[in-house]
């Protein structure tokens, strides 16, 4: 997403009213979220560790259990952070603050694990430049972010309706390949993972994005409700896609994990 498409004071709104209703919706979100934990090697073992665009904190409370240390918070979302303090007992540590613009020293971090956040940088590069300069040689950003595809029947299906953006855009693995490939990161990986979820009615589809706060941020939406007669379209449209499953939501999802090789020079964005 650039910055002409996403305006982060709505993004940081939009999460934070979400805040109360994000954890019973967030069952993709576990999974690829433990699925990136899992990429991790071994006989890593991070001191001082962050989880940037925490939201309510289950993967910083993860954290501090698997490799038994305190972990920073940080999201862009203080309605988020509120909930995640009142939700982690034993944890203290939270930043409301830019992942394009972290206030951390440079140097100052062995691990950065975020899942599900990245998606929301306009500028991607930047955020990566940023975890460069924070990570210590050897350190590791651990990420995962949506890609080109997500919520495909979503988006075809509002195109019978009209020419409005309705979904949000994602970058192309090919985007995200050239961008990890100039982050100066050295060693990196990056595997694409596919989850389709499936829904009895669409309507309970578009009330979880709603749940989680991952509604349509981008220039050219819809202003005000959508019409019955419009409604009634997009449902037609995207019961084409019903399978004996119920209607199928997809997402893809790249899970990404770099290392910060000591005396490489990283990128300034």
């Amino acid at each position: 997403m650039n910055e002409a498409t996403l305006d982060k004071r709505l993004i940081a709104e939009s999460f934070s009213r979400a805040a109360p209703t994000y954890d019973k919706a967030a069952a993709l979100q576990r999974t690829v979220g433990s699925n990136l934990l899992g990429r991790l090697p071994r006989d890593f073992v991070p001191g001082d560790i962050l989880d940037l665009g925490c939201g309510t904190g289950h993967f910083t409370r993860a954290l501090a259990a698997c490799f038994d240390t305190p972990v920073i918070g940080l999201d862009l979302a203080e309605g988020m952070l509120r909930h995640a303090n009142e939700h982690s007992p034993g944890l203290d540590h939270w930043i409301t603050a830019d992942a394009e613009r972290l206030p951390l020293r440079s140097e100052s971090r062995d691990l950065i694990f975020s899942s599900l956040a990245m998606q929301w940088c306009p500028r991607l590069d930047q955020a990566l430049a940023e975890a460069w300069r924070v990570l210590r040689p050897g350190g590791c950003l651990a990420f995962n972010t949506l890609l080109e595809g997500s919520l495909e029947e979503l988006r075809q299906s509002w195109k019978a309706v009209d020419n409005l953006v309705h979904v949000n855009s994602f970058m192309s693995l090919t985007e995200l390949t050239l961008l990890l490939d100039d982050a100066g990161f050295g060693d990196w990986q990056c595997d694409v993972e596919r989850h389709v979820l499936f829904y009895p009615r669409l309507g309970e589809l578009t009330q979880e994005l709603k749940a989680l706060g991952a509604v349509n941020l981008n220039a050219g939406r819809p202003s005000g409700l959508t019409g019955k007669a419009r409604a009634r379209r997009l449902t037609a449209a995207y019961e084409q896609f019903r399978t004996e499953h119920g209607l199928p939501a997809s997402w893809q999802v790249a899970q990404v994990v770099m290392f910060k090789q000591p005396g490489r020079t990283g990128v300034s964005a």
